[in-house]
């Protein structure tokens, strides 16, 4: 069975615009999956710790076969490809964040994987390419995309 997924990536280290883009043309190598749509790239500000580069954001939408943790599973292994050290440092700069933000209209909540993806209603780098690809959604447990854009100022965001 095909499901939609939506994806967030993110990057400040190691040319970021670079490393978003191989990404996304390293999500064709995900098996039984599929792009569908990207986003344009956003530069946003740094959650966390302030002396850090700017980050690289965007979206991206794809059809998969694959379950969420098996999704996971392949993402993971593309942030390892792109040097991803996990640290414990939450918020530190990364080669190469990715987060599946939305699945099908699943929920899901365990200790591996939250979706819809938390915090996403507060984070202009999410809502604002998911807007872009995707307008007018409905996010599982959160409510519709524009009353979230509402109430998330752009600040900070530039699309690029």
């Amino acid at each position: 069975m095909t499901n939609r997924a939506v994806i967030g990536l993110g990057s400040n280290l190691q040319q970021p615009s670079e490393q978003v883009q191989q990404a996304v043309t390293d999500f064709a190598q995900i098996p039984q999956t599929e792009v569908i749509k990207s986003s344009s790239l956003y530069r946003s500000l740094p959650m966390g710790p302030a002396d850090q580069p700017d980050y690289i954001n965007a979206v991206v939408e794809i059809e998969t076969e694959l379950e969420p943790h098996a999704l996971l599973d392949a993402l993971q292994a593309i942030e390892q490809k792109h040097g991803r050290v996990r640290d414990g440092e939450r918020w530190g700069p990364r080669t190469l964040d990715l987060d599946i933000l939305l699945y099908s209209d699943v929920q899901i909540a365990d200790e591996r994987l939250q979706v819809p993806h938390p915090g996403m209603a507060e984070r202009a780098f999410v809502l604002y390419p998911l807007a872009e690809i995707l307008p007018g959604t409905d996010i599982p447990g959160l409510g519709s995309l524009d009353k979230l854009l509402a109430d998330c100022p752009a600040t900070g965001l530039e699309r690029l």
